[in-house]
């Protein structure tokens, strides 16, 4: 099963807020998720982002992919750099 770390959009009619969940890659966007690892609101100024970071990594480890708009995300948060490292570690 491949696996996707993505965004599941959540909110009303013009306020989105989101939900960082990891799901298989075929299923729709806002369908079925396994786990859901975190929050990410583009409204509030700044933007507000809430990630589990041990889940995150747990399911980095295991091969989930981040779509591209998670990987930046994550990349602000550090969670990307902490990954590569642990990955050098190995």
């Amino acid at each position: 099963m491949a696996t996707r770390i993505r965004l599941k959009r959540m909110g009303a009619h013009k306020a989105p807020f989101y939900r960082v969940v990891v799901s298989d890659s075929r299923s729709p966007r806002d369908g079925r998720f396994i786990e859901e690892i975190g929050t990410y609101n583009p409204l509030t100024e700044p933007a507000t982002v809430n990630i589990n970071e041990e889940k995150a990594l747990q399911w980095l480890g295991t091969g989930a992919k981040p779509s591209d708009t998670v990987r930046n995300l994550f990349s602000k948060a550090g969670i990307m750099k902490t990954f590569h490292e642990q990955k050098l570690q190995k």
